[in-house]
């Protein structure tokens, strides 16, 4: 299996296509990159920036280069050296356009008899043998209409099945768009309409869904695979185990959120995740214990009390099962009835509400995660004490026996109800610290300390050495430099709270709760533009849904969130008490970015750039974080050619990677470096089996203890070469109470004071005197 030293992330669209991105393999080479990772290539639903709305399996979309498009872009990659990993997505395809997906007009057309019927999870009965569309605006059931051979909702157009004319005479209805939330009958993803499931589980379908790929492997375009969401299917190891056969055992990962103390199944043929539980890990690590205290005092006065994050989450997915997802908890009770009826079902339903609720981490895949059910269930009874407990002693049996459909439906479905209660929801509600609130994260969990951080290294480079490492996707709600100014507030609470006070005062929120994360992404992100932030303003707030939604808009809560973003354009008051904020965050903002950056590339795993993340990445959620990315600066920067204020980022990039990439034999085994002094809580530093990473961490307090003082870093004894600055550090092995003789050192030295055994301590003013980062590489 070949693997991969390092990747960077393309985001593949109709405006950067895969002949545009063939182009930009030699700067992507140039900067250390060892494979390119594109996203979803499939043929998608037209005029899509994602791909993720997939609509054929059997080539590659023509918006994004077709198959002449890859060709080229993986001949240049094979010119250059560098291998391919691409994203795919096997649990959904996109039916907004139902013409486009050549599937489902047929299973439209012609209903169960349909050759792809079996493909599509519906549930036939539940419709009267009809699948439901969801399109209809209120009161509108009279703009569905036949002409023209097919039928016709606004914009919409349909199939009609042989000899019928009538709308009454389909195999699908077309209904109220509300009704997806309670009857919708086919599976799809999370709470879109428009991106109905698939049944890859199925052998046949499992083939079909995989023309394409299993042809990039035989010509061998493509070296690696990502797999979207695998928690939607219904058995994940399965579909891994059949994916390693078709593709001949190549490096595959699998997006999975894992929850903090959880661990991806050891029996999946994966290499590991796409990141998110090290991105976690490396925001933590960077931020300052001593500041929960402080934040959440704050947070309680701007909510009007304190938050218990657990019953607040537990609260937020028991609204989704009971709301956007209740389709999917009565599809649950109707296959558990089919096996016991001696509950109601809406005894039932209310009980499966709470189970999903109470399920502590994204799902089980029975018999591997039993104890997280048993978890769920304890939960859910207590939380229901005052309620007959008749249904859990149905479900229980039911939900436990991983061969039973409702317990493999339930599994389908516990992630569901986590992804829209705690990341879409919950995390636009909670602001304490809101650089925590991200994908794969628990913004409980305030901070973890170096020692932490050294045992969860060392268990990662012994379990999953190949899983990748992040820092920005196209999926994180804040961009990696967003999040490392937003570290900063945790070192400085008074000053972030007299701020928020008087941005409130001067232009006031509703909420002043969201008010606080909302001023929290203007300050990650300054400078921004106005169009910018009134669309994270708006998407923000109505995915927190607690005064306004997608569906339910209230004009006038609305209104005053996008004054207050109008008024940091044109009041100077604002402009004055952000500008001042930020002469606060600036430069330890920078710091946390590059320390950030530089773990990241050197951590146990394979790191991934996400595009344009070698400058500063100051995006917030999509689409902001898909936007266009300017190569050609960065290709003048990375010559010298062209200055940017983020050019020490690309450098440390550029650097890390390419030792990466060159020396990968300085990266195979990890063992922390320990740092001794006054300073001693502001450095994180482990060598890597030959390289050393060196980040300041907490700079704020470095800077207000007066630097680093007497602090020294423990370094084996050697000759290292700090590759970011080019400066030699001699290490000397102390015989008799005095340095061993060492001839001249032509380049610049950082010389350590006496230490015992075979090791040297070095000054980290003088190591740390140029970038709050070293990398250094032991030259013997």
């Amino acid at each position: 299996m070949r693997v991969p030293v390092s990747t960077y992330r393309l985001q593949i669209t109709p405006d950067f296509d895969l002949f545009e991105a063939a182009r930009r393999l030699p700067y992507l080479h140039d900067l250390g990159v060892d494979w390119v990772y594109l996203s979803p290539l499939l043929a998608s639903e037209p005029g899509s920036q994602h791909g993720y709305d997939v609509v054929a399996f059997d080539h590659v979309d023509p918006q994004r280069g077709g198959p002449a498009g890859l060709a080229a872009l993986s001949a240049e990659a094979r010119r250059l050296g560098m291998g391919v990993l691409v994203d795919i997505v096997p649990n959904h395809v996109g039916v907004a356009t139902p013409e486009e997906d050549p599937w489902w007009w047929d299973v439209l057309r012609l209903g169960r008899e349909s050759e792809h019927a079996v493909a599509f999870d519906v549930d036939w009965a539940a419709g009267g043998g009809k699948i439901l569309i969801p399109v209809v605006g209120d009161g509108d059931e009279q703009a569905i209409e036949v002409r023209d051979g097919h039928l016709h909702y606004r914009d919409h157009r349909f199939p009609l099945a042989p000899g019928t004319s009538t709308h009454d005479e389909q195999h699908y209805r077309l209904v109220n768009w509300r009704e997806a939330d309670d009857n919708l009958n086919y599976r799809r993803f999370f709470a879109v309409s428009t991106l109905a499931a698939l049944r890859v589980e199925d052998p046949e379908v499992f083939a079909e869904t995989h023309v394409e790929i299993r042809r990039w492997f035989d010509e061998g375009l493509v070296d690696g695979l990502r797999v979207d969401h695998p928690d939607g299917l219904r058995d994940p190891k399965r579909y891994l185990d059949d994916l390693a056969a078709l593709t001949g055992g190549a490096y595959v990962l699998v997006e999975k959120i894992l929850e903090a103390g959880e661990t991806l199944p050891s029996s999946w043929a994966t290499a590991g995740t796409t990141g998110y539980d090290a991105l976690a890990l490396v925001d933590r690590v960077l931020t300052d214990p001593d500041g929960q205290g402080p934040l959440d005092a704050l947070e309680a006065r701007l909510r009007g009390g304190e938050i218990h994050w657990p019953s607040f989450v537990l609260a937020r997915k028991l609204e989704v099962a009971n709301g956007i997802l209740h389709a999917e908890v009565r599809r649950i009770v109707r296959e558990v009835r089919h096996l016991d009826d001696s509950v109601p079902a809406a005894e039932l339903e209310y009980a499966v509400a709470h189970l999903l609720a109470a399920f502590p981490v994204y799902r089980s895949y029975l018999p591997e995660g039993r104890e997280h059910l048993d978890q769920a269930f304890e939960t859910a009874r207590i939380n229901t004490q005052h309620v007959d407990s008749r249904a859990f002693d149905v479900l229980e049996p039911l939900l436990s026996d991983p061969w039973t459909q409702p317990a493999r439906r339930f599994q389908q479905t516990s992630g569901m109800v986590m992804a829209k209660g705690v990341e879409d929801c919950a995390f636009y509600r909670w602001s304490r610290l809101t650089s925590l609130n991200e994908v794969g994260g628990d913004p409980s969990i305030f901070a973890v300390d170096v020692d932490d951080f050294h045992h969860a290294m060392t268990l990662r480079q012994r379990d999953r050495p190949l899983a990748m490492t992040t820092l920005s996707t196209h999926d994180t709600k804040r961009g990696e430099d967003v999040r490392a100014r937003i570290t900063v507030l945790a070192e400085l609470p008074d000053v972030w709270s007299a701020a928020l006070d008087e941005l409130l005062r001067l232009a006031p929120v509703p909420d002043p709760g969201f008010g606080s994360l909302l001023w929290q992404a203007v300050l990650g992100a300054w400078p921004a533009s106005p169009a910018r932030l009134h669309r994270y303003a708006e998407k923000a707030m109505r995915e927190a849904g607690d005064h306004t939604t997608w569906t339910d808009p209230d004009e006038a809560y609305e209104s005053a969130v996008h004054a207050a973003v109008d008024a940091i354009f044109t009041s100077p008051d604002v402009e004055r008490v952000l500008t001042d904020l930020c002469t606060h965050v600036d430069e330890p903002g920078r710091s946390n970015s590059l320390a950030a950056k530089l773990i990241a590339l050197t951590m146990p795993g394979v790191p991934d750039v996400y595009q344009g993340s070698e400058l500063w990445e100051t995006s917030l959620v999509d689409p902001d974080n898909r936007r266009p990315v300017d190569f050609d600066h960065r290709a003048a920067v990375l010559a010298g050619t062209a200055g940017d204020d983020a050019a020490t980022k690309l450098h440390v990039t550029c650097t890390a990677l390419t030792v990466r990439r060159e020396r990968p034999e300085l990266f195979t085994s990890y063992a922390p470096v320990l740092a001794r002094g006054s300073a001693a809580d502001h450095v994180l530093a482990f060598d890597r089996g030959g390289a050393v990473t060196v980040a300041t961490r907490l700079p704020v307090g470095l800077g207000l203890r007066g630097g680093w003082g007497d602090t020294t870093l423990d370094l084996p004894a050697g000759r290292w070469h700090d590759v970011l600055t080019g400066h030699t550090v001699v290490s000397r092995l102390r015989r008799q109470g005095a340095f061993a003789p060492q001839p001249p050192e032509p380049a610049v030295e950082v010389r350590g004071a006496p230490a015992t055994s075979l090791e040297t301590t070095v000054p980290l003013s003088d190591l740390l005197a140029t970038h709050p980062v070293a990398l250094l590489v032991r030259e013997d």
